[in-house]
This record gives structure tokens, C-alpha cells and sequence, in this order.
């Protein structure tokens, strides 16, 4: 992370800490729309009706929710970000408001709709992109042939426009520790994207795949392969270095679900990104009447498995902030 990024997520947690905060938003996914132009094996989303599909949310609607919760990052999400016909100007007004902006996209539309937006580099904006493996992986978890190679040329169009550019990983168990290595040294060493964020894969009730989603020893292993012989510190991933342990079961916490929330067309989605238990109108509502002893491991059936940086990221950030050591740990890119 950006050390102007790293300084104001540390202040924004010391100040929620100061104020005797016990829950809090450290980035908001936000999803403006459900519509996507691809059919990806792992993700239920376009499951929704037709007349859901249709739906975008208003630029003010979304811009009032993070003003609302005072989160100091916002990844936009989908569906596809960039089929909403006003995406660059929710871009362009979170990053007036010095918000951090991730736009996740799966970049088929990038080149191909260009001269219809008008984004602007920004220390504060970044686009990720969505890059599951190399060629023949990647179209296989999107379903479409050329997607990977396009997804390729996309990010070097990003970045010769001078914009930062991240990536995003989901791991399946069909996976292999070989897979996760072969992507990530082609995209910090040839492609040479800003960061990468990793994650394995939860199971979406809607996903058409529901075979291939990990569990804990399965995750654990494939990680702690991949990350051996001094991989995890040359790649340069956008993760806390404890939030890494816990991928590759070097450590372990509980799950901070109010610290990534989901908020989108249906209001504040309770009780996380990836499992839908009913909206809030507002962000303190979820907070305050979402009963969060009832979720994780060992709770509810549904969080056996998960992983998820989502709820875990979270957990790892404030056991960081609670250690000296580890602060120093993470600050020294431990």
C-alpha cells in the first residue's frame, strides 16, 4: 500500500479507537449494479432478475452511503463497474472527498468503451482487475475464450495513461500452488502491476459452480506452497503481513464482517459481501441490529469454510494495530 494510503487508513483507525469505537468501516464494497457482460463460474451474481439486472444505483444514493459511514476506502464492484452509464463521475466525486477508490473490473470493457468515460489518475483512484491465471485458467473461471489476453493488453493500456493498476485473485480448489505462483510472478514481474490481492474462493449459493470452493486445511496448504521459498515477500501484495499468515495457517482470528460491509442496490447487506441475511437502511442500523455472535466459524454452517479477505483482512488490521510488533512488522513489509 502506498504510504500516503498506509498514513491515513493508520489515522482513520487511531481516531475510532480514540473515540471508543468498537465497529467501524475500513473500505465499503460497494455495488452499484448487478449486471455483468460475463457469466464467471464462481460468482452467482447475474442470478438476479431481469428487472434487477436493469437497475443502476444513482451517483448521489451511493456518494450519501459513504459519507454516511465515513469509511476512508470504497471498492466498486458488480456486476461490471463500468457498464453504469455514470461510473466516472462516482469515481471522480469519492476522490474529491479524498476517498480511496478501487474500481474492480474484469477490463473487457476498458479499451473497447474508452472515449465514453472521463477518469483522471489520482493517487487516490486505482483500477483492479480481475485475474484468476494465466491464459488458459483465467477463460476457463470467466467461461469465455480471450478474456486473459485482453485483460493483458488492458492493463498496459491502464498504466501507460499513467493510471495506478492493482489486480484481484480468487483461488479455487481446482487450483494448484503452481497456478498461484505462475500468475503472480507474470503480473509483478512482467506486467508489473502496482499490487495484487489474493483470495480463495467462497461458495456462493447462486455460483453455477458449486464444486471448487476450498476448505480450511485446503486453503491453508495451497497457500503455504505458494508462498514458500521467499515468494510472499518479493510479490508485492496488497495484504497485511498477518492476514497472509492466516491464509497459509501461520495464524488465526475471528471474522470482522462490520469491517468490509456490503452496501448496494438492496441497502447495507447483512451480515457481509457474501452472504445476503436481509439489508439495512443505514450503516449504523447494521451495526447496531445485526446480531454478529451468530456468524463465523463454528457458528453458522455457511462461514465453515470461508477465508474470505472480506471478513478476515479486517481482523488482521486491528490484531495489527493492537501489537507493537506487528505494527512494526507491517510497516517494515513483514
Amino acid at each position: 500500500m502506498p504510504l500516503r494510503q498506509s498514513l491515513k487508513v493508520g489515522s482513520y483507525l487511531v481516531r475510532q479507537h480514540l473515540k471508543r469505537r468498537d465497529k467501524f468501516p475500513l473500505l465499503v464494497e460497494l455495488e452499484p449494479l448487478f449486471a455483468c457482460n460475463l457469466q464467471c463460474a464462481g460468482c452467482g451474481k447475474i442470478q438476479h432478475p431481469a428487472d434487477e439486472l436493469r437497475r443502476r444505483m444513482p451517483v448521489e444514493q451511493a456518494l450519501a452511503a459513504m459519507e454516511e459511514c465515513g469509511a476512508p476506502m470504497v471498492s466498486i464492484a458488480g456486476g461490471e463497474p463500468l457498464m453504469h452509464p455514470e461510473i466516472d463521475r462516482l469515481v471522480d466525486e469519492l476522490v474529491k472527498r479524498r476517498k480511496y477508490v478501487f474500481l474492480c473490473t474484469n477490463a473487457m470493457l476498458v479499451r473497447k468503451w474508452w472515449d465514453r468515460y472521463h477518469f483522471r489518475p489520482s493517487q487516490y483512484f486505482s483500477f483492479v482487475v480481475h485475474v484468476d491465471g494465466l491464459k488458459e485458467r483465467h477463460d476457463a473461471s470467466v467461461c469465455k475464450d480471450g478474456v486473459f489476453d485482453e485483460v493483458v493488453e488492458a492493463i498496459r493500456f491502464l498504466k501507460d495513461k499513467g493510471f495506478r493498476v492493482n489486480t484481484n485473485s480468487t483461488f479455487f480448489s481446482n487450483d494448484t500452488s503452481q497456478n498461484i505462483i505462475d500468475v503472480l510472478d507474470f503480473l509483478n514481474d512482467e506486467v508489473k502491476v502496482d499490487n495484487m490481492q489474493i483470495s480463495p474462493a467462497y461458495a456462493y449459493e447462486k455460483a453455477p459452480d458449486q464444486e471448487h470452493f476450498p476448505g480450511v486445511t485446503e486453503t491453508r496448504e495451497l497457500f503455504s506452497k505458494a508462498f514458500a521459498g521467499g515468494n510472499r515477500k518479493r510479490w508485492r501484495l496488497n495484504h497485511s503481513p498477518l492476514f497472509l499468515d492466516f491464509l497459509e495457517g501461520k495464524a488465526d482470528f475471528g471474522c470482522t464482517a462490520w469491517g468490509i460491509p456490503s452496501y448496494s442496490l438492496f441497502g447495507w447487506q447483512r451480515p457481509c459481501y457474501l452472504m445476503s441475511d436481509g439489508y439495512a437502511a443505514t450503516y449504523q442500523e447494521l451495526v447496531e441490529t445485526t446480531d454478529w455472535e451468530a456468524y463465523g466459524r463454528g457458528r453458522d454452517d455457511r462461514c465453515a469454510n470461508c477465508m474470505a479477505h472480506c471478513g478476515y483482512e479486517p481482523s488482521a488490521v486491528l490484531a495489527t494495530m493492537g501489537s507493537l510488533r506487528e505494527s512494526i512488522r507491517a510497516v517494515a513489509g513483514g
